[in-house]
């Protein structure tokens, strides 16, 4: 039954498109590659393109993977630095928007509260909101989300018991103050992930210390910020043969770290802990830098040019492993009896995970919850027509499938336009077999605390989120889009309209 409201035969845009971020800005720049001919919009709920990189102001903000595979696959990084801070990445993205004529396709300081897909008119009816709190609808024939997969507006909560009697600053990096001063400030970061690595050796210079409390050990991959063989290939020859070659690169020595990281843990462990002892002399302690998992069991953390470890070094910054008992006045007690004085703690202690941008998403007005359903290709969702969304890979750049999706997603809306179809929807039958296989085969806390929010996946490469871009890639472009699980159709309205005009002849 589709949805009790009049809904116009012809949409507003053929793709709504959610976040101006990397993989909203991907998708559009592919519509304008692959899709001239159809129209589209992104509704960005912030006043700047940019998505996580405009968000994120922390210190020393960066990539965490390198740019010549967080970059798109049609557009040169040409920045020495391969290992990007976060105001290069969005000077990249701003480039792009206006280089391709996208900004004026731009809804800024539109928020998308609902979307509800309507079958008798085949399209999407969306609730938008502006700034003002005025609302609005707009209707579409796709919904491409880009719009990331955390929380926004809810970092993850730790919940540390006496946060209220700390006579000092608490700060989460998702929410930095600007012109935040630190100077001269004793400084506990809190947490062991990418974020907190970043922050340490950006606060330690001018912070009179700064600590890392770590409950468990991190696994660190050291890395020049500059990769040497791209900027020399950029200078002999054309910037897009540099790129692609340097891209290449990248992919196969990133899939091959980590694919050796899961055959032959040990001696990856004995790489990386050599690379750290090397890095930090006498300074080195084992317990520190030991985790109690395998490398890639979580994402491997990078520290480019050593900085982390060169602020250790310099009795800058330290690393402290232990547990919390609770906040006081003057810093944090640990469970081991001992106190960390601080005047700022910093809780680098994860995201909140969650799917479609907290948008309520339902189909002829019944709620969709993903968990009960599979994904389809990596990037569509079983029994889910014309809806499209991004999650990128856990043991890769994110753009690397943003990139791969974009080209399939524009692949079908030809198709469509072709056909004369207004409907796409992977098939899959109530009674299927089925066997579900956990993608998410990493012990990190922000997956496992999301794992009854995220679609299922199968071993069949047709319904699950693959982890190997190299074989994704291939696969996504040689297998055919009409591959009979992906079923095409017309609105339910036209239908019964051409139906009727039958019977009456």
């Amino acid at each position: 039954m589709g949805t009790q409201q009049s809904v116009s035969a012809t949409p507003d845009v053929d793709v709504l498109i959610v976040g101006a971020g990397i993989s909203g800005i991907g998708m559009a720049a592919h519509m304008k590659m692959l899709c001239p001919d159809q129209t589209f919009a992104i509704a960005e709920r912030r006043a700047q393109i940019g998505g996580t990189w405009d968000l994120f102001r922390y210190p020393g903000v960066r990539s965490d993977s390198d740019m010549h595979t967080l970059g798109f696959i049609f557009e040169p990084w040409r920045d020495e630095k391969s290992i990007a801070d976060g105001p290069a990445i969005l000077a990249y993205l701003n480039r792009i928007a206006d280089e391709r004529d996208i900004r004026r396709h731009i809804r800024f300081g539109s928020k998308v509260l609902s979307a509800d897909f309507d079958s008798g008119s085949a399209m999407w009816v969306l609730t938008m909101e502006s700034e003002d709190g005025q609302r609005s609808r707009v209707t579409a024939r796709w919904l491409y989300l880009g719009s990331g997969y955390y929380d926004y507006d809810k970092p993850y909560d730790a919940a540390f018991p006496g946060r209220e009697d700390f006579k000092g600053e608490i700060v989460h990096p998702q929410f930095w103050p600007e012109n935040f001063d630190y100077s001269g400030k004793r400084v506990v970061v809190i947490g062991s992930g990418a974020t907190a690595v970043t922050i340490v050796p950006s606060m330690a210079d001018k912070a009179a210390h700064v600590t890392m409390l770590q409950r468990t050990p991190t696994w660190y991959g050291i890395r020049p910020a500059k990769d040497a063989i791209a900027n020399f290939l950029r200078r002999i020859m054309p910037e897009k043969w540099a790129y692609k070659i340097t891209r290449f690169k990248n992919v196969k020595l990133q899939n091959l770290v980590f694919k050796r990281a899961r055959s032959h843990p040990d001696k990856v462990k004995a790489f990386l802990t050599k690379q750290i002892k090397a890095a930090l002399g006498d300074k080195y302690d084992a317990k520190t830098f030991t985790p109690p998992y395998d490398p890639w069991d979580q994402r491997l953390c990078l520290v480019p040019d050593g900085d982390l470890f060169k602020a250790i070094k310099a009795n800058k910054a330290s690393i402290v492993t232990d547990h919390i008992d609770r906040f006081d006045a003057s810093g944090i007690k640990l469970k081991s009896g001992k106190h960390l004085g601080a005047d700022v703690i910093v809780t680098a202690t994860g995201l909140k995970l969650n799917m479609a941008g907290n948008i309520g998403i339902s189909v002829d007005g019944v709620p969709v919850d993903f968990a009960d359903h599979y994904y389809y290709k990596g990037v569509m969702f079983s029994n889910v027509p014309n809806l499209a969304a991004i999650f990128g890979y856990l043991n890769a750049s994110w753009t690397l499938r943003a990139d791969v999706n974009a080209r399939y997603i524009c692949g079908v809306l030809n198709k469509m336009k072709a056909d004369g179809t207004q409907i796409a929807v992977p098939k899959l039958a109530p009674n299927h077999t089925l066997d579900e296989d956990n993608i998410y085969d990493f012990s990190s806390g922000y997956i496992n605390r999301a794992r009854h929010l995220l679609p299922k996946s199968a071993s069949d490469m047709r319904w699950r989120l693959n982890q190997d871009y190299v074989k994704d890639r291939v696969w996504m472009r040689d297998d055919p889009i009409d591959d009979g699980v992906l079923q095409f159709g017309k609105a339910s309205a036209a239908v019964q309209h051409k139906e009727q005009a039958e019977a009456a002849q």
